[in-house]
């Protein structure tokens, strides 16, 4: 059986397709992603533009025909931050659907923590004991930490990298006063919820699943994403500060010129450095290793267990 998930994102549209066989993990057949910086494409209202409609429904309309081409026999499609904090989500994705015929499903930011999870324990297993997830997006930031596959606690906060950039206005590159102004708002942010997020125990295992963790670790030396998922990748404390404090003094183009970095994410990743680097200091972590496994892997994971059920 091959599946298709649709991921509507606040930085890339992105259809992911497996091949889906009883007792294996799920086999990647072909990755597509669209650029669209849907956060960035909101008027002061919190409301998207008519121009971004018509191009959203375009995205689907073309990566959707890829998927049936390619032999899927369902498409999973769902909607995270950025659709579902404007204020005309809910029509859009009316118009979508009255335009594509495909349904959508916008997920809360607990269950895209939750979702996120499930991927990450099937990905290392039971060996990680107290699991800690930390996933940066480009609306939200999402916290799940727990023993089994569903974590027993699940926090979504605002501190999405695309999100802090456009909120912050931030200048290119940052002044002195801007990035004091986001550190200590992204550090207020997550102090409120560290006593809730260490109620299940010190963490054994922390994984970062986000672009903006793979961005980090490949800038602090680990292997590229060409040497596949199995290769096992590190970011250290000591080096995510340094490489922070770097990246906050750079220029967009700068940035474009680090390993791993590329030019869509490149603006936001200081803002999204600073969230990694602020959630690692106030949650006590030494180390994050990068978890090939996400919130696609999730949602196609919890789709396979109800058809087995």
């Amino acid at each position: 059986m091959r599946l298709g998930v649709l991921d509507i994102g606040s930085n890339t549209v992105h259809m992911l397709i497996c091949d889906i066989r009883e007792g294996s993990a799920p086999l990647p057949a072909l990755s597509v992603k669209k650029p669209m910086r849907l956060i960035e494409h909101l008027d002061k209202q919190g409301a998207f533009l008519p121009s971004m409609t018509s191009d959203l429904i375009q995205t689907i309309q073309e990566l959707t025909a890829q998927a049936e081409a390619q032999g899927c026999s369902e498409i999973l499609a769902f909607a995270t931050s950025a659709i579902r904090d404007a204020s005309n989500g809910e029509e859009l994705l009316a118009e979508v659907f009255n335009q594509t015929k495909q349904r959508i499903d916008v997920l809360s930011g607990a269950e895209e923590a939750k979702l996120t999870f499930l991927a990450t324990r099937r990905w290392f297993g039971w060996s990680s004991g107290v699991l800690l997830v930390l996933d940066i997006g480009g609306g939200s930031f999402e916290i799940a930490v727990g023993t089994g596959e569903q974590p027993d606690v699940a926090i979504s906060l605002p501190l999405g990298a695309g999100r802090l950039t456009r909120d912050f206005n931030l200048s290119d590159p940052p002044t002195s006063k801007e990035v004091k102004e986001l550190q200590k708002y992204v550090r207020q942010e997550i102090a409120n919820v560290v006593s809730e997020v260490s109620k299940p125990g010190l963490a054994d295992h922390v994984v970062g699943t986000s672009k903006t963790f793979r961005s980090l670790a490949r800038i602090a030396g680990a292997a590229p994403s060409s040497e596949g998922p199995r290769e096992r990748r590190f970011l250290w404390d000591t080096d995510l500060r340094e490489i922070t404090d770097e990246l906050v003094g750079m220029s967009r183009k700068e940035r474009t010129n680090l390993p791993g970095v590329s030019a869509s994410r490149a603006e936001q990743l200081a803002a999204g450095a600073i969230v990694a680097s602020t959630a690692v200091d106030l949650l006590n972590v030494e180390v994050v290793e990068i978890g090939p496994w996400a919130l696609r892997e999730g949602i196609l994971l919890k789709h396979i267990d109800g058809m087995h059920r």
